[in-house]
């Protein structure tokens, strides 16, 4: 997963609205870092840290939502959705990584990489190890009728993956025409301070 990039001139004194503008700043420059995968279907990884990177800029305009400017609100659904996109995405990435394993040949060179990189651990799978020993043991291969079946739900979730790549693509592109990311720095140049109650 992405580490949060540290938070920079921050100030205990100055306002709240004025550090809630510069963590969301921050953030939203995060954001941006990973998006250089938006086109590169198959960076899974990459595009699983876009989707963490949306998650904390949200979860920033949320909860400083009294002290940022009320423009910033219609950014958190349009992240909102980007997570959403980008959830079933992973969601279909982890399923289809676990149909290969279970339709791979026993001895195959797959199986033998996803155990090796899963007892290595240090996050380079995304699957846990014990998922994987479970797969490539000899004892779990498919039958023929088990082995159609997996097939068959393979290649739909494949052909989900495509449609589910395309929609978050698509709505991605949307937000730039719409200059997503110029609208939200300059309702972070409006900080503002709370009313007294």
């Amino acid at each position: 997963m992405a580490k949060a990039r540290p938070i920079k001139g921050l100030d205990i004194q100055a306002p709240t609205s004025q550090n809630a503008g510069i963590i969301a700043r921050t953030r939203l420059e995060e954001l941006y870092e990973w998006s250089k995968y938006v086109d590169t279907p198959y960076a899974v990884r990459e595009l699983h840290n876009l989707r963490i990177t949306a998650k904390r800029l949200r979860y920033t305009l949320e909860i400083f939502e009294d002290y940022l400017p009320r423009e910033c609100k219609a950014a958190v659904d349009e992240l909102q959705q980007l997570q959403d996109e980008l959830g079933v995405l992973h969601d279909n990435d982890v399923l289809i990584a676990l149909l290969r394993l279970c339709l791979a040949n026993q001895d195959s060179p797959l199986n033998n990489k996803a155990l090796a990189v899963s007892q290595k651990g240090a996050g380079k799978s995304f699957l846990p190890q014990e998922l994987v020993e479970a797969l490539v043991d000899p004892k779990a291969t498919p039958t023929a009728e088990q082995r159609y079946g997996l097939e068959q739900f393979l290649r739909k979730q494949e052909e989900e993956r495509a449609e589910h790549y395309q929609a978050f693509r698509q709505h991605w592109y949307r937000l730039q025409e719409q200059e997503f990311r110029q609208h939200l720095v300059e309702a972070l140049d409006k900080v503002r301070e709370p009313v007294a109650v």
